[in-house]
């Protein structure tokens, strides 16, 4: 299978996801500036949801530019990282306006499983394609791992810790250059 087929599904299955995210939005109730600054806690959440989205969507195409070969265990890798990163829209909504330890502790665990299964994903592309393995970005799926486990572990008891944790995590990624 040639990897544009897998690019074009995970592309529009992406863009499926950033259109649920969207349409879960809920218009103030009141139709004044009032209201919208009523919502801007869960426009911050989706903000932050599209910024882990788009960053996997540009690393996605960034490993599989000028890959040509795609076998079962990529496909089945890439299903993998889809399935998780389409649980966005879901716990971005139960998060919504809010620092209870449950959501926030579940919003951190599909971020770590995104991580994960996007360092797996890149794993078996290398692999298929007996490319050398990139560095920086092993690094920084290293670091984004580790902060992470420290955000979920700090959902229960220091909220605003969680937070922190993952919002500097898309930052970094976005910040930091893929020729480092």
């Amino acid at each position: 299978m040639e990897s544009s087929r897998l690019e074009a599904f995970s592309d529009g299955v992406l863009a499926i996801i950033i259109t649920i995210m969207v349409l879960e939005f809920d218009a103030p109730e009141e139709t004044t500036f009032t209201g919208l600054i009523a919502v801007l806690p869960v426009m911050l959440g989706y903000l932050v949801s599209f910024l882990y989205i788009g960053s996997y969507w540009n690393n996605h195409q960034h490993l599989f530019q000028g890959m040509k070969k795609v076998n079962g265990k990529v496909l089945w890798a890439n299903l993998n990282f889809l399935f998780w990163l389409s649980l966005f829209p879901f716990f971005t909504k139960w998060l919504e306006g809010g620092t209870e330890a449950a959501p926030l502790a579940a919003y951190g665990v599909i971020l770590l499983m995104c991580a994960v299964s996007s360092s797996y994903l890149r794993l078996c592309v290398m692999q298929a394609n007996k490319t050398e393995k990139q560095e920086g970005k092993k690094l920084k799926a290293i670091i984004s791992i580790v902060i992470y486990i420290v955000g979920v572990a700090s959902s229960f008891s220091f909220p605003v810790i969680a937070i922190l944790c993952y919002m500097f995590v898309p930052i970094m990624w976005l910040t930091l250059s893929h020729d480092k």
